[in-house]
């Protein structure tokens, strides 16, 4: 059976672990509240309690990797507030327990956020050209951990995430001057996420890097203006005073090279 461990089991890493679970592996999940523990033991998740700072480390890492054969990482970086954090120094804090648990795969859940919004159709061999801190860092990461010869790594970049319970509308609503309302949306449903990572480990897709946005791309006024009455909530008031800029994010290399087919391709 092969063996899986999980950092960082939170909205999306817990429903992932549960399908991981269901297809056969065994899964070891990582959380930083001990209040999340028995939710993961419900779930017959081999739970650990793990917080990873740029400077140290606190819990059984060596126990959480030890004889899985894939790592997926899943921290994203906590960039707002007061405190922003390093993040690259974060992942490069874990790389010498990797490298020492004999981990050959590993899977890194990036964003699309390493491009730009001056792109305007982005593929995988798109330069990557980020403006902001997170894709800068996320884009080091991603280089550092696919630059180690110790294990393969696949990069998995995904568009805004949404679920049953989660939705830039929820945001957006009764908001006025929103910005760049021709601009394109580039979201994901959290069953495609899971779908996705499921297709990539049982295909043995290592050392790739995919873009992962479902292929819908309605402007931002359009779009939200059609959740706001869906979800019957206060519609969003959009500006036109500057011209929209925003990227299209294909992802054709899922569909034609993974086989990947979309479970929510319209959202």
């Amino acid at each position: 059976m092969t063996k899986i461990s999980i950092l960082g089991c939170g909205w999306l890493g817990l429903p992932l672990a549960k399908a991981l679970i269901g297809n056969g592996f065994s899964v070891k999940g990582s959380t930083t509240s001990s209040e999340k523990i028995p939710a993961l033991q419900k779930a017959t998740i081999n739970p650990y309690l793990i917080e990873i700072g740029e400077n140290v480390l606190h819990g059984e890492i060596d126990n959480f990797l030890e004889q899985s054969q894939v790592l997926i990482i899943n921290i994203p970086p906590k960039l707002r507030g007061n405190s922003p954090e390093k993040f690259v120094s974060k992942i490069e804090n874990i790389l010498p327990f990797i490298e020492k648990s004999g981990i050959k795969k590993v899977l890194f859940v990036s964003s699309t956020s390493v491009f730009s919004d001056e792109c305007e159709f982005v593929t995988e061999d798109t330069i990557p050209n980020t403006d902001t801190e997170s894709g800068k860092q996320l884009l080091e990461c991603e280089k550092i951990l696919q630059g180690n010869p110790h294990f393969e790594t696949t990069i998995l970049r995904f568009g805004g995430l949404i679920g049953e319970d989660r939705h830039p509308i929820y945001f957006l609503a009764g908001r006025t001057n929103i910005e760049n309302p021709e601009a394109p949306v580039n979201l994901i449903h959290l069953e495609d996420c899971i779908g996705i990572i499921l297709k990539i480990i049982h295909g043995n897709w290592w050392g790739e890097t995919f873009n992962a946005v479902a292929p819908f791309h309605p402007s931002r006024e359009v779009y939200y203006s059609q959740k706001a009455k869906e979800y019957n909530l206060e519609p969003p008031i959009f500006t036109h005073s500057k011209p929209s800029k925003g990227k299209t994010i294909l992802s054709d290399k899922l569909e034609n090279v993974l086989k990947y087919q979309f479970i929510k391709g319209s959202l």
